[in-house]
């Protein structure tokens, strides 16, 4: 069987962001070109962050896939660990804040930036 690697940021148990990964079945198709199911999507849009561009921690308001189109997207955690996404690379964004949590940003989400010498463009896709 054909997977496709999902990597996910995700909120774990105690309300930190983690990555994780899962396996998507591509059962469809055909042999030379195999599909996952037809999945739901809530809309899309495009960004551009210039260069030097740098946000706060914050969690994702609504998961969403975000694939990476020019420039490079570095995410960093609360641990202090980072994964750089290149122009062709994704992950799927589901670090929600907990139910019943106010935000606290010494430990809830994760922060982007924008590096290289680039703008950085990013297609958002909402899960």
């Amino acid at each position: 069987m054909n997977t496709f690697t999902k990597t996910v940021l995700f909120t774990d148990h105690d309300g930190r962001a983690r990555w994780g990964e899962e396996s998507v079945p591509l059962n469809d198709g055909k042999p030379k070109a195999r599909l996952s199911q037809l999945m739901a999507s809530g809309g899309y849009q495009l960004r551009e962050s210039p260069v030097g561009f740098r946000s706060d921690f914050h969690c994702t308001g609504s998961p969403q896939w975000v694939f990476i189109l020019r420039g490079q997207m570095e995410i960093g955690l609360q641990d202090g660990s980072s994964r750089v996404f290149s122009p062709g690379e994704h992950f799927y964004s589901a670090d929600v804040l907990p139910d019943g949590a106010t935000f606290d940003s010494t430990v809830h989400g994760h922060r982007s930036r924008q590096i290289g010498n680039e703008p950085l463009q990013t297609l958002f896709v909402r899960g």
